[in-house]
Order: C-alpha cells, then sequence, then structure tokens
C-alpha cells in the first residue's frame, strides 16, 4: 500500500499542476464560450473519460512504450494536431450567411463529449505526464506497481475533474453574458484549438 505521507505528497503535487491552465482547461473553457455551460461539463467528462485510458496505458507499460517510441509518439502527436487544427478551421468556417453565420456552431452533446475523449487521447503531453510525473511516487516494496499506478492515477482524475467543473462554470457563465458576441466567440474558440494544436507540435519527446 501507498504509504500516507506519499499519497499526501502526490495530492498536493497535483493539485498544483491541476489548477494551473492547461490544454484540457483551454479546450473546456473554448467549448463553454461557444456553447455554453452544459457543453463545458460534457466536454470536461468526456477529457476525464479518455484520463481513464491514459491510467490503463500507463499501468500496462504502453506509455512508457510509445513515449520512447519516435515513430509512435510523432504518430500520436501529429495525429493530435491535426485534430486540433481541424476544430479551429471547423470554428472559423461554421454557419452560412446571416444570423447563422454569427453565431457559434452548436454540436450534440454526444459529439461533444466525444470530442473531449479524442483531444484527451491524442494529447502527447498527457503519455509524458503519466511518464516522467506519476511514477515518482510509485514505491516497489509498497506492493504492485501497477496498482499504485491506478490508485494514483484515479485520485488524479477526481482532482482533475474537480477543476475542469470549475472552469466549465466559469466558461459557461461567461458565455451567457456575451452572447451580444457570438461572432467573436466562434473566432475565439477558433483561436485556442489552432494554439493547442500549435503547442501539441512543438511537444518533445524529452
Amino acid at each position: 500500500m501507498i504509504s500516507w505521507t506519499t499519497f499526501a505528497f502526490f495530492v498536493s503535487a497535483s493539485l498544483a499542476l491541476v489548477l494551473i491552465p492547461g490544454p484540457n482547461h483551454l479546450y473546456i473553457v473554448a467549448r463553454g464560450l461557444s456553447q455554453g455551460r452544459a457543453a463545458a461539463l460534457v466536454s470536461a467528462f468526456g477529457v476525464e473519460t479518455a484520463t481513464l485510458v491514459h491510467i490503463a496505458a500507463a499501468a500496462a507499460g504502453l506509455s512508457y512504450v510509445i513515449a520512447q517510441s519516435a515513430t509512435l509518439f510523432a504518430i500520436v502527436k501529429w495525429a493530435g494536431v491535426a485534430y486540433l487544427v481541424y476544430l479551429g478551421i471547423r470554428a472559423f468556417t461554421g454557419g452560412g450567411d446571416g444570423e447563422a453565420a454569427r453565431a457559434p456552431v452548436r454540436q450534440p452533446l454526444r459529439k461533444v463529449f466525444l470530442e473531449g475523449v479524442v483531444v484527451n487521447l491524442l494529447n502527447p503531453k498527457v503519455t509524458l505526464y503519466f511518464l516522467a510525473f506519476l511514477p515518482q511516487f510509485v514505491r516497489p516494496e509498497a506492493g504492485s506497481p501497477a496498482a499504485q499506478i491506478v490508485v494514483l492515477g484515479l485520485t488524479l482524475l477526481a482532482l482533475g475533474t474537480l477543476s475542469d467543473i470549475v472552469y466549465a462554470f466559469t466558461a459557461g457563465a461567461l458565455s451567457g453574458r456575451l452572447t451580444s458576441r457570438a461572432r467573436g466567440l466562434r473566432y475565439l474558440s477558433g483561436v485556442v484549438y489552432l494554439g493547442l494544436g500549435v503547442a501539441t507540435a512543438f511537444t518533445g519527446r524529452k
């Protein structure tokens, strides 16, 4: 079992990390600004559902394999870049003439959820996070390393979900106050997506 001292230190370090705005937060905020609180919350749950996959991959050793293989890492990285750029272009070009052109593109919540899953799955920074940060708190003498990774990963998942919900509610509230600036919100969402794509493109294996 993980010692309480190690666990408490892990929680403190994780809180410091999840409270800092990152790519997942920016994606949730962009969705919330363009489509409201419900969409922001759904996208947050999509992002954290993908975190479950990352936890399983880390426990199985797949994160290590991807991080050590230049080819596999590049595939994940550039797939993520392409998807984020696609979302950005869609935000800029969505809508038709008249009122539709001024309104943000509204996606079904099911699609919003799946987008959140894909954005996080294709984020190589998350893979590196589970490889570089989380294993520092695994103690071989405390039992199965895989079980420890699962426990620590689920703890991080809970903290991340709470952080995501705060960002989702904040973005939803701002969206309600800025509905008269729908075109600007759509462009802002596009800029965020493209920015995330550029940031992902510069993610290095080291």
